[in-house]
C-alpha cells in the first residue's frame, strides 16, 4: 500500500516547475496529498523532477536524489520516482549507479508515473495545475522542445523538435490560471519566437499575446526567451502599445564575436544583433532589455572577449547574466569541440563581465529615483515589502523594497515612488 502523501521536489527552470504542478494537480485529482520541495522525511514517497542541462545543474540533481536515497536508507522514505532531465538523458547511467531509486522516468512521462501510483490519468485536467509559488504569478510552456542546434544546448536531445501548443488549448490553460487568482502571467519556451511555425506555418506568438490581451484576464504578460534570430517584429509594437504587456524583452543573444557566434551554431550575427537591438531602443526606448551571455565558449580568445566587453560597455543592457560555458557530451559543441578554456580564466571573464553590468545596473538605478511606478508586491520580508515593476521577472532580477503596510496584499499592484537605489535594488515609498 502506497502512502498517500507525495513530495514533489522540483530542480532547474520554469519549464520543468510548469511540468511539476501539472504531475502534482494529476496526484491530488486521484486522492493523494501532494507537499512541494518538502524536506527529506515529510512524505513517504517522494518524486524528484530533475535537471540535466548543464554540469551545476546535474550535480545539483544528482545531490539531491543520493540525498533521498539515504533518507530511504534510513526507512524515512518507501518509494522514491526521479524524472525530468536528467533521467531521460542518462537513465542506464543512473540505474546502474543508483539502483536505491525505485524508478526513473524520463520527460512527458507524466502518464507513466501516475499509473506507477495506482491512479488513472486525467486528460480531460490535462491544462490543470497545483501553483507552487505565491500564487499571483505563473508560467505559461506555449511549446516543447527546440529545433535550433547550438553547439552547447542539449535541450533538443533531451526535449525534443519543436512542439507548439494551439491558441484554444493555452488560452484554456492561462483562464484557468485567471480563475485562480495569478496576476502576472510569464510565458516561456525555449525559444518563444519560433512558436506557431509547425503548426500554423509561421511565428505566431505576436498573435497569441494579442489573444491573451484582449481577455484582460491578466495585470501582467510577460515574455521569456525571444530568440534573436527571424525576430518577429510586429511584437515590438505589442509589446509598446498593450498595457497589460510589460515593456520586457529577454533577448539571449549569448556572445557578439562571429567567430564565436558561428562556432556556438546561433544564426544571428553581430550585425543583426546590434541592428535588432537599436531597432528595440528606438521602437521601444522605454522596455527593458535582458540578455543571457556565455563566457569561455571553445574558440573565445582574448581579442573576441575583448570584443564581447565593449559591446556590454556600450550597449547598456537593463538587465544581464553571464553563464560560463559548460563542455556537455553528445552537444554539437562536446562532440566537435575541446574545452580549450580553463575553469579559472572562464571565471575571471564572467566577474569581469557582471563587474560592468554592477556600474551599468547603478548607474541606471539611480536614474529611476524619483519616478512613480506600478509595482507588484510578492511578498513580507520583516519590515518591508519586495516587489517589482514591469521591468523585472521573478526570481532572476531586481527587486524594490518598501516599507511595510499592513494595508497592501501580496499579489497586488500599487503605485511607488522610487526614493534610492544601489546596485541591484530599488528602494520606495507607496502613493
Amino acid at each position: 500500500m502506497i502512502s498517500k502523501k507525495i513530495n514533489v521536489v522540483t530542480l532547474g527552470c520554469s519549464k520543468n516547475l510548469v511540468d511539476s504542478e501539472k504531475m502534482m494537480h494529476q496526484l491530488k485529482a486521484g486522492g493523494y496529498e501532494v507537499v512541494h520541495d518538502a524536506p527529506e522525511g515529510d512524505a513517504r514517497v517522494a518524486i524528484i523532477n530533475t535537471c540535466g542541462f548543464i554540469n551545476d545543474a546535474k550535480e545539483e540533481s544528482i545531490d539531491t536524489i543520493l540525498r533521498f536515497v539515504k533518507a530511504k536508507k534510513r526507512g524515512s522514505i518507501d518509494k522514491l520516482f526521479v524524472t525530468g532531465c536528467l533521467s531521460q538523458r542518462y537513465a542506464d547511467d543512473l540505474r546502474a549507479e543508483i539502483p536505491d531509486v525505485d524508478e526513473y522516468f524520463g520527460v512527458n512521462s507524466l502518464s507513466d508515473i501516475i499509473g506507477k501510483l495506482d491512479i488513472g490519468y486525467r486528460p480531460e485536467t490535462s491544462k490543470d495545475r497545483m501553483l507552487t509559488g505565491p500564487g499571483h504569478y505563473a508560467y505559461l510552456k506555449v511549446s516543447e522542445g527546440c529545433d535550433k542546434k547550438c553547439s552547447f544546448c542539449a535541450i533538443p536531445m533531451i526535449r525534443g523538435r519543436h512542439i507548439s501548443r494551439p491558441f484554444e488549448e493555452l488560452l484554456d490553460e492561462a483562464s484557468l490560471l485567471a480563475e485562480k487568482g495569478v496576476k502576472e502571467i510569464i510565458l516561456i519556451a525555449q525559444d518563444l519566437t519560433f512558436y506557431g511555425m509547425d503548426i500554423y506555418g509561421k511565428r505566431s506568438v505576436t498573435e497569441l499575446v494579442e489573444k491573451l490581451a484582449s481577455k484582460n484576464q491578466f495585470d501582467w504578460i510577460r515574455l521569456h526567451y525571444l530568440y534573436p534570430s527571424s525576430f518577429p517584429l510586429p511584437l515590438l509594437e505589442v509589446i509598446r502599445d498593450i498595457p497589460s504587456v510589460c515593456n520586457y524583452i529577454d533577448l539571449p543573444v549569448q556572445h557578439i564575436s562571429d567567430k564565436v557566434l558561428k562556432l556556438m551554431n546561433r544564426s544571428h550575427s553581430a550585425q543583426s544583433t546590434i541592428k535588432l537591438l537599436e531597432r528595440i531602443r528606438t521602437d521601444n526606448p522605454d522596455a527593458a532589455v535582458r540578455t543571457t551571455l556565455i563566457v569561455g565558449h571553445p574558440g573565445e580568445g582574448e581579442a573576441e572577449f575583448e570584443q564581447l566587453h565593449r559591446f556590454v560597455n556600450d550597449f547598456r543592457f537593463d538587465r544581464l547574466g553571464v553563464f560560463t560555458y559548460s563542455h556537455e557530451e553528445n552537444t554539437p559543441g562536446g562532440n566537435r569541440f575541446s574545452d580549450d578554456t580553463s575553469p579559472e580564466i572562464k571565471e575571471e571573464r564572467r566577474s569581469e563581465i557582471m563587474a560592468i553590468q554592477q556600474d551599468i545596473s547603478a548607474d541606471l538605478n539611480l536614474q529611476m529615483v524619483g519616478r512613480v511606478l506600478p509595482v507588484m508586491v510578492d511578498r513580507r520580508e520583516g519590515e518591508w515589502l519586495v516587489g517589482r515593476t514591469e521591468y523585472d521577472s521573478p526570481e532572476i532580477d531586481q527587486e524594490i523594497l518598501i516599507i511595510n503596510s499592513p494595508k497592501i496584499k501580496t499579489g497586488t499592484l500599487n503605485r511607488v515612488k522610487i526614493t534610492g537605489s544601489g546596485d541591484f535594488d530599488l528602494f520606495g515609498e507607496l502613493i
